[in-house]
């Protein structure tokens, strides 16, 4: 899994049948600290997630396809939790 934030939305009023039920938004990996790094995903939103949110990111083709329970969807990224917060412990 991921840690990302959610920095945008995808409008696309036209999309192939099988995407046409989901909501697909740009999301920036993040470090432990909250600093972006590496490169946007565009990932389907499962959990009601929005612009600002830090979210987990499955990010596997197969994996993604089971989070949806459809084979038939071509996705590689799937948003499948809102994170409310964070605790390392250092040892």
């Amino acid at each position: 899994m991921i840690l990302c934030k959610v920095t945008g939305t995808i409008v696309a009023p036209q999309k192939t049948k099988s995407l046409e039920q989901y909501k697909l938004l740009i999301c920036q990996p993040i470090d432990l600290d909250g600093k972006f790094i590496g490169r946007d995903i565009l990932a389907i939103d499962q959990v009601d997630a929005g612009v600002g949110d830090t979210v987990l990111i499955i990010q596997e083709g197969a994996g993604a396809q089971q989070m949806l329970g459809r084979k038939d969807v071509p996705v590689h990224s799937v948003i499948v939790a809102v994170v409310d917060g964070m605790s390392v412990e250092i040892t």
